[in-house]
């Protein structure tokens, strides 16, 4: 290899290792937000529409904002269940109407990683199931212990323009 293109080598190198750093970082692959006023709160929440981002969740992530956070839309009104899946830190999550009336809450906890050697099958065969109980059409997560620090129960609104959800 010529000095030149060990230089570009290099080079390209660098770049890939700062891309991967800001993709770490939150700054690639970030969905579009949407505002939310939750307990009286103004909450920026990034919306997961596709099924691979909402099999993401907030999966991997060592922090949320205090105001941030994941509104996942489905394309109907139904059952949902989720899982706590590759996330070291604690989540609340909300299930949502086709209004924004929450549904139901759950404090979710992390869950231990997947052991040496357990099979992707095993592992999520062990996830806790967090069921929505009746139909729903959202689901929030946020920080951990947010929800119960705004007072957010059952029955209560979460102001989303679900107008501008519409695909």
């Amino acid at each position: 290899m010529t000095g030149a293109r060990r230089i570009a080598f290099a080079a390209l190198c660098i770049a890939l290792a700062a891309a991967v750093a800001r993709a770490d970082a939150g700054g690639i692959g970030r969905l579009p937000t949407v505002p939310a006023t939750i307990g009286g709160e103004r909450f920026a929440l990034e919306v997961a529409r596709e099924p691979a981002a909402q099999q993401r969740g907030l999966g991997g992530r060592d922090a949320i904002d205090p105001h941030g956070g994941m509104l996942f839309v489905f394309p109907a009104v139904q059952p949902l269940v989720f899982v706590m899946r590759d996330c070291p830190i604690p989540i609340d999550l909300a299930f949502l109407d086709r209004q924004g009336r929450v549904i139901n809450v759950h404090p979710m906890q992390p869950e231990a990683p997947p052991a040496p050697g357990e099979s992707a099958g095993a592992y999520e065969a062990r996830l806790r199931l967090y069921p929505s109980a009746l139909p729903a059409q959202y689901a929030v997560e946020v920080a951990g212990g947010r929800l119960a620090a705004l007072g957010v129960r059952s029955g209560d609104k979460i102001e989303i323009d679900l107008g501008a959800l519409a695909p």
